[in-house]
This record gives C-alpha cells, sequence and structure tokens, in this order.
C-alpha cells in the first residue's frame, strides 16, 4: 500500500516539499488554514485545517493512517509536526525540544541553563511589563515576539523612548501574546551568520552557513538575500560548528534540516540568536543544494518518513559563488515589473516571481512581503561583492 506523508502548509514556498514527496511515490495530505493556498492544487488531500491546532491535525493524521508528518519552511507547525509524530511514534524529533526552539523565550532559558552565551532578556506579556522588564537591560536591546518569525513584530531601539509602541507591536505579532525585550547583541562581522544546516541521526550532514544580507533602506532586520562562502575565518567558523552540534546534542535533535541565525560579537563569542526545526524560508534549501549538490528537500522527506539519507555531500567542482536576492518595494503600490541590468543579467540563473503585474505589493516590513527571488551565480569572490554591493542599481522592482 502506498505510504502516506503529512505536510503542514500549502504556501507557494511549499509546494515544492508536496512536489517532492509524490516523486517520491508518497500519498501526499495536506493541512492549511487558508482557503486559497496553492498547494491544495498539488496535494492528493488536502484538509482546511490550521497547521497550529496539533489535536485536530493529530485527528487528521490518525483518520488518513500516515507515515511521516513534515512542517517544510514552517516555524509556527514545527511544534504540531513533533506533537503528532510522538503521539503516533513516527520518525521526529523530541516535542519538547522542537517547542522549546520555537519559543525565543525558552530558547533563551535554555540558552542560559546549558552554558551557551545568550544576551540578557525579559519576557513580557503587557506594555507596562515590558517598560519595567527593560530597567536592567543595557542599550540597545531588540523587542520580537517569542514565537513569530520573518522578522515580524520586530523592532531595535537605541533608546528606551519608543518601548510601549515597540510593545504593542511585538505583542500583536505573538499568537500567545508574549514577548521579549533582550539585548542587542552588536556583531563584529559584516552580517549575520545565517542559512540551513542538515542534521541526520545527531550529526550535522550539511553545513549550508551562509551570509544574511538586509536593506536599511527598508527594515534592517529583514533578510534581502544569502551570499556563499561563509565570510568567517577557520577559527571563527569552528567556534560557530562547535556551538551548533553541543547545541543539537543537548537537545537530542535526530534528524531535521534546520534554520539558523547566530551572531559573533567582538570578543569573539558565538551568540545562537534563532535556531528553527525547519527549513529555511525564501528558497534557501534549493540555493544549498545548488552548492553541495544535493537536494535538501528530498533528504528532509526522507527524513520525516524514516528512510535512510545517503546523499554525498560535495563542494561544486566550478567553486562558483552563489547568491539569492528577495525581490521587495520600497513601498505600497501596484506592482508593473521587473528591471535587471545587462551587468547583472549574466549572473541570473534564476527567477522566482510571485507576483503578476497589477497585483498589489507592499512596504518591505517583513519576510511575508517579498515579492519573488532571484539566484545568482559569480565566477570569483570579488564579482559577488561588486555586484551585491549595490543590488539596488541593478535589480529593480517597478512599483506605481
Amino acid at each position: 500500500m502506498q505510504k502516506k506523508i503529512l505536510l503542514l502548509g500549502g504556501s507557494a514556498q511549499q509546494i515544492i516539499a508536496i512536489e517532492t514527496a509524490k516523486r517520491l511515490g508518497y500519498y501526499t495530505v495536506l493541512c492549511d488554514f487558508l482557503t486559497d493556498n496553492p498547494g491544495q492544487h498539488y496535494a492528493d488531500r488536502f484538509y482546511l485545517v490550521s497547521t497550529t491546532d496539533k489535536e485536530k491535525v493529530l485527528d487528521v493524521a490518525q483518520k488518513e493512517q500516515i507515515s511521516g508528518v513534515l512542517a517544510y519552511a514552517s516555524d509556527p507547525a514545527a511544534p504540531t509536526a513533533a506533537y503528532v509524530a510522538e503521539q503516533m511514534g513516527l520518525p521526529g524529533n523530541p516535542y519538547d525540544a522542537v517547542c522549546t526552539l520555537c519559543n525565543k523565550d525558552r530558547f533563551r532559558q535554555f540558552l542560559s541553563e546549558n552554558g551557551f552565551h545568550t544576551p540578557r532578556a525579559e519576557r513580557f506579556q503587557s506594555v507596562d511589563e515590558a517598560l519595567d522588564g527593560a530597567k536592567g537591560l543595557d542599550l540597545p536591546v531588540i523587542v520580537k515576539p517569542v514565537d513569530s518569525s520573518g522578522s515580524k513584530g520586530v523592532t531595535v531601539l537605541r533608546s528606551f523612548d519608543k518601548l510601549n509602541t515597540a510593545a504593542e507591536f511585538a505583542l500583536r505579532f505573538s499568537r500567545c501574546k508574549t514577548a521579549i525585550v533582550e539585548e542587542f547583541i552588536e556583531k563584529k562581522h559584516p552580517y549575520l551568520i545565517g542559512g540551513d544546516i542538515f542534521v541526520y541521526e545527531g550529526q550535522v550532514l550539511v553545513w549550508g552557513l551562509l551570509n544574511c544580507h538586509r536593506d536599511p533602506k527598508v527594515n534592517p532586520l529583514v533578510p534581502v538575500g544569502k551570499s556563499y562562502p561563509l565570510a568567517l575565518d577557520s577559527q571563527d567558523a569552528k567556534a560557530v560548528r562547535q556551538t551548533l552540534q553541543t547545541l543539537i546534542d543537548k537537545l537530542q535533535i535526530r534528524s531535521a534540516c534546520m534554520n539558523l541565525e547566530l551572531i559573533i560579537d567582538s570578543q569573539d563569542r558565538v551568540f545562537p540568536i534563532d535556531i528553527g526545526p525547519r527549513a529555511g524560508g525564501n528558497m534557501i534549501p534549493d540555493l544549498l543544494s545548488m552548492i553541495f549538490g544535493v537536494d535538501l528537500v528530498e533528504m528532509s522527506v526522507k527524513a520525516a518518513m524514516g528512510q535512510p539519507v545517503t546523499e554525498k555531500i560535495v563542494r561544486g567542482e566550478d567553486h562558483s559563488y552563489y547568491a539569492t536576492y528577495n525581490l521587495h518595494s520600497v513601498k505600497d503600490g501596484i506592482y508593473k515589473g521587473l528591471s535587471i541590468s545587462e551587468e547583472i543579467e549574466s549572473f541570473v540563473i534564476e527567477k522566482h516571481i510571485y507576483m503578476q503585474e497589477g497585483d498589489s505589493v507592499e512596504f518591505f516590513s517583513d519576510a511575508s512581503k517579498a515579492i519573488g527571488i532571484i539566484f545568482l551565480r559569480f565566477d570569483s569572490l570579488r564579482s559577488l561583492h561588486t555586484m551585491l554591493s549595490c543590488i539596488d542599481d541593478h535589480i529593480q522592482v517597478i512599483v506605481e
């Protein structure tokens, strides 16, 4: 009998997981709370169920007698996937560990109790609690929901004058109406460390560490792209790897694609900022698949189904340099198209546009407002740096 996999989330970026599971011969069951999600047109069966409602999703899983469950590129759905797997004895990671990773408050506590570097932080559920908790913290601080992703509801403050506004903003984006205010760590490198790693049988199999790029003209906290290779010296890169493997050991993570964000400060200390127990958004697995010659989506599906992951990880023989650029708008308006200069066109290898001319677009306040993604491959590190340093001059989103 054909084995069934339950996929949590049917957005445009999650369709690839549905298609991959079908290609591998699995019957695909999809849950999503949006009536217009595109994934329902690709899955074999669709249930209009919220991916954060773990009991209803468990009902679907038991009814369909699934053999595996995957929350591909979704932080909110990751605890549900772990819960269903644990309840049904399916492949997965400890529910408690996944919940810890998906809750910034719990994650900070875990880091502190287990000897990792972590900024001082205070949780709050009201503006008054935020104002009181911030009294013992040093500026600058960052205010964010404990359970959001994509930089939704996040504000950096260099004075406490607007803390009440930032607190209200963070609470508005929290499903559990809880946020944290924590000391902001200043990085010593030009970029945050991001990307995905793939863990198999407790060991990191793919070290997909990337440079995280931001656009200060819109929101300096929202990623506008990634680049490779990682701009760290060997000592810092080793410290990052040791930190991540130790974290995986302590959480007893077995097999998973994990999205990450870390900072190294001026004292060479590694600070894990966010570690998500799921593949990264913005097509990060696609980029890493190009770089390492493997299919990270396929590996994620196999791990969820308890199948052996035997892919050989290699560095591309052409020694190319890669980047992605998240298309975005600096204002609300109507999408009129895309302008790409001749200078950068030769480096473009893929274009993924989510909008059609005439569609409404929004100011790029968080990752969900992206218009599309451009993949680029360069023949030298110099070319990569030159083009990325002024990419706005070469790739322009036309909005009226």
